[in-house]
């Protein structure tokens, strides 16, 4: 098994300077546990009028994914423009899962290697932190519980002023993570109620806790544009806006039932905007199949540091500037675990029609069925509401708790994955060029779980750390330790 090393090219001083000249600053805005649930791209109730503007003023892309729906998987695949089964960090940094190796390369040494200032506001939430060393951080916390939102503008207009060294900043938003707290600080100001929303589409069945979530939800998802708002009148009263490349994305879909945690496209579907005043024509709308791992190169680029090899993903400037012809035509996902409590590996892949889910523990119960209905609704409540809505949901809710092998939908008769098609004849050749394309692309990408013990020894790890009900956290997830391939990969 291979592990590519990635080493950014060191500058001296003097030629850092020459480099930096007129270059761009990178605005990243990351918000938590939300899918495309926006104005922008038509979701009903919300209000969110300046991420709508923003992507009135940029790009908008319609079909963005995340390469897993967690939060440390997603944050360090684009941080490394890896993988997370090839960087390592496969689940949550909270129950010390990590990257193979505490010197990947990332998007914060390139940057600094090119001359930028770095920062961060907002959680990090990737194994080990060391690796990313940030000039400035603030607000290291997850502040699940909304303390002090003002702050990230505040200190986002520090470091922003700081001096005319061209930076990057990250800044990470709470909203929309659980709790789904309806309004804090008079935010929104005028709050939903769950007779005044729908749930949304990709749940597709309906019941009173289900509606109420979905209300806070989109509260959350309004609060957080009024944050943003106010970040970017921080960056417009700078004076730097007109040369800030501004990117916003969900790190993955909403903590609700067939999104966070999953391979569907309520989990690993996230919107995305890209604004660029002097770079791109404002008010495009991109159909092409686009992933977050595509922003490091994207960045790189834009920033005219130097150029990696081995990344994941493949800069979207071309799109962004009308000069592409082609672009890719399978886009691949993947889940390993959140925490302990939900080992279920999967692979996935989808084209601009179809998608192929392929479930490596197949025809078991998947452990997140359980743990997202007993921790925010019942059983009953459940299977209630799946009956009331008939039809194909009872079925499509069954096979969510105990996949089978392969699930194939078209997400043009069926955009909500309700359908599965891999049994149906009239989809056989389908069927077989999506496998295929799964199986090369987890060849190409050393997937570590091709190897049945990797599967087991990872599995047998997280078991070992029940006790009855309670989970408990050990120092370090080194699962990988005892694959061969890796631990002479990570010694090259």
């Amino acid at each position: 098994m291979r592990f590519v090393l990635l080493v950014a090219t060191l500058f001296s001083s003097s030629s850092i300077a020459a480099l930096a000249e007129d270059r761009p600053n990178v605005l990243v805005i990351v918000s938590e546990d939300n899918g495309p649930e926006l104005g922008c791209y038509g979701t009903p109730a919300v209000s969110t009028p300046h991420l709508d503007k923003l992507a009135a003023d940029g790009v908008r892309f319609d079909r963005a994914y995340v390469p897993q729906a967690g939060c440390s998987q997603s944050r360090a695949a684009y941080l490394t423009g890896l993988y997370p089964h090839v960087n390592g960090q496969i689940g949550l940094a909270t129950w010390r899962f990590r990257m193979y190796r505490p010197d990947t390369p990332n998007l914060v040494t390139w940057l600094q290697a090119a001359g930028y200032r770095t920062g961060i506001i907002g959680k990090l939430h990737v194994n080990p932190e060391s690796a990313f060393p940030f000039d400035f951080h603030e607000i290291p916390s997850a502040n699940f519980s909304r303390k002090m939102m003002g702050d990230y503008a505040k200190f986002a207009g520090e470091f922003i002023n700081k001096n005319d060294q061209p930076f990057f900043l990250s800044v990470n938003y709470p909203d929309a993570h659980r709790p789904h707290i309806k309004q804090v600080d008079g935010l929104p100001a005028d709050p939903l109620e769950p007779e005044d929303v729908e749930v949304l589409d990709f749940i597709g069945i309906d019941s009173p806790t289900l509606r109420a979530d979905t209300a806070n939800h989109l509260n959350c998802m309004s609060r957080l544009d009024s944050l943003v708002g106010d970040l970017l009148q921080v960056l417009s009263d700078s004076g730097k806006a007109e040369n800030t490349v501004v990117i916003y994305f969900g790190d993955h879909g909403a903590d609700l039932i067939r999104g966070k945690r999953t391979c569907y496209e309520g989990g690993v579907r996230v919107p995305l905007i890209i604004r660029w005043p002097t770079g791109i024509e404002s008010g495009q709308v991109r159909s092409e199949l686009v992933s977050t791992l595509d922003l490091a190169p994207t960045i790189l680029e834009a920033t005219s540091a130097d150029a990696v090899t081995g990344l994941s993903g493949r800069s979207l400037l071309p799109l962004l500037t009308g000069q592409e012809d082609g672009w890719r035509e399978y886009l691949f996902t993947e889940y390993h675990t959140h925490s302990a409590h939900n080992y279920f590996p999967q692979r996935a892949v989808c084209t601009q029609r179809f998608k192929l889910i392929q479930s490596l523990q197949p025809n078991k119960e998947n452990p997140d069925y359980r743990f997202t209905i007993e921790r925010w609704y019942t059983h009953e409540e459940i299977d209630a509401a799946t009956e009331r809505a008939g039809g194909h949901l009872p079925k499509a809710y069954k096979q969510m708790r105990r996949p089978p092998e392969f699930q194939l939908y078209d997400l043009e008769a069926d955009p909500y994955e309700f359908h599965n098609l891999a049994d149906d004849s009239r989809y056989a050749d389908t069927l077989n060029e999506l496998r295929e394309q799964l199986a090369e692309w987890r060849e190409q990408t050393n997937d570590p779980f091709l190897d049945p013990d990797c599967v087991r020894r990872l599995k047998d790890e997280i078991a070992s750390t029940h006790d009855g009900k309670q989970y408990n956290k050990i120092d370090e997830w080194a699962w990988y330790k005892s694959v061969e391939g890796v631990v002479k990969a990570g010694r090259q």
